[in-house]
């Protein structure tokens, strides 16, 4: 093996010491914290959680639950991935309408979560509110990180790919997707965490039944704080895989595009 070859997976071996000592440290700290409050009600210790997670795994309503969210936040995701992206082109191509949606993306970006479960519940109800709301929060995400990425490609590349007579199809593979690409990791990362937080919180503020967020308010009614702590790391291990399985797409289409 050489040197080369080493150097990336010794820090790949580091990468992982490193975040694996560090999620000792906050878990300790999460059980020094539990020990000295003494109070299951305010603080369940990590054993507790974990406990309430093994008991939640073995029902089917768990994974029903689950999936109920997770399709109707996904949904809302790439949907706002989707008209983001086009409208993202749409406002490159035409400075008109960048100025034009700009109010609009302002406002969705300022205004409170809550303010848009309020209006979105009264027209749209319960049921699809999740998807509605991370819809709404991601779409300015993407639309603003695709259009930075557009703005920040080299104009010389494209004076380039007119004296050389470059195909359109080419000019987007080898010109655009290399500035494009990392802002479309950057937006997705972004994107799925901040979807989950929206969805799960619209569900819980609309008190959706059979969502996630309808299990986390009735685990506070309920006072049942290690269950309320054990969806909640569900739903932070379900974005943080989400999100590592977008990146590796990403990656994973940007070379097949780039061949």
């Amino acid at each position: 093996m050489t040197a080369s070859t080493m150097a990336p997976e010794a820090n790949r071996k580091k990468k992982i010491i490193t975040t694996a000592a560090s999620a000792l440290i906050w878990l300790a700290a999460w059980q020094l914290s539990a020990v000295l409050i003494g109070q299951e009600l305010f603080l369940a210790s990590p054993l507790s959680v974990l406990k309430s997670l093994s008991g939640l795994l073995q029902k089917a309503e768990f994974y029903n639950t689950v999936g109920y969210s997770l399709l109707r936040i996904l949904t809302g995701f790439f949907a706002a991935a989707v008209f983001g992206s086009v409208l993202s082109v749409i406002a490159y191509k035409l400075p008109f309408f960048e100025t034009f949606f700009s109010p609009f993306m302002g406002a969705v970006k300022a205004a409170p979560v809550a303010s848009f479960v309020v209006l979105a519940l009264l027209a749209v109800g319960s049921k699809n509110l999740a998807a509605l709301i991370s819809f709404l929060m991601v779409f300015p995400v993407f639309y603003t990180s695709l259009l930075s990425g557009m703005k920040s490609v080299d104009k010389e590349r494209f004076e380039a790919a007119e004296v050389f007579g470059m195909l359109r199809r080419d000019r987007f593979r080898f010109i655009y997707l290399p500035y494009v690409a990392p802002h479309l990791k950057s937006a997705c990362q972004v994107g799925m965490g901040l979807s989950w937080k929206a969805g799960i919180s619209a569900e819980v503020i609309g008190i959706t039944s059979g969502s996630i967020g309808g299990k986390l308010y009735e685990a506070k009614l309920f006072l049942e704080t290690a269950e309320l702590l054990a969806y909640t790391l569900v739903v932070v291990l379900l974005s943080l895989l989400l999100e590592k399985l977008l990146a590796l797409l990403i990656c994973a289409m940007e070379k097949i595009l780039t061949k």
